[in-house]
This record gives C-alpha cells, structure tokens and sequence, in this order.
C-alpha cells in the first residue's frame, strides 16, 4: 500500500514501523490519511519529527479523525505545526 516513490529499504527500522503502523490503523480514512501523509514525508523527516509523529499517531483513531476533520477541537498538547500540516495535506488528497 505504501508508495513505490520511497525506497523503504532505505529508510531506518524505526521510520518503517511507521509507515506500516501508519496504513494499518483500524479506520481505513485514518489508514488512508496518515499512510499517504507518512509515504510522502517520512524520508525527509528530522528525529525529532519522527518522535512528535510518533506521539501524535499513539492517539486513538476515533480522535484522531474527528481533530483532522475538525469536527472536534484540537487538543493543545497535539496541535503543533505538524499536526496542521497533516490536515493541510489531508485537504489536497484525492479519495476517488
């Protein structure tokens, strides 16, 4: 499922468990979402934005769909400029 562009064999264990825990969440929109946001990003990342992606995706999914949807305020604790730019790049994805 992930994109073919990253060469995953490239990429440390610690950034390939995240881009597999990122497409097998549990609700197939947070699968969607955060695995093409996790393919897209995940090579260029810092440390330090692996760590905070990795705190934001300990979150449950339910939460996590209804912040990005907006349905539901953003905590404070998780409302960092990663986390909207996830929102920005769910705005731009194609689901058709």
């Amino acid at each position: 499922m992930t994109n073919l562009a990253i060469d995953e064999n490239r990429l440390d264990s610690r950034r390939r468990r995240l881009i597999f825990r990122a497409w097998h969440r549990g609700i197939r929109e947070i699968d969607l979402i955060l695995g093409q946001y996790v393919d897209a990003h995940i090579a260029k990342m810092s440390d330090q934005t692996v760590s905070e992606l990795e705190y934001i995706m300990s979150f449950e999914d339910r939460d996590l769909l209804g912040w990005i949807t907006r349905e539901v305020s953003i905590p404070a604790e998780v409302d960092s400029a990663l986390f909207r730019d996830i929102i920005n790049y769910c705005s731009r994805i194609n689901f058709n």
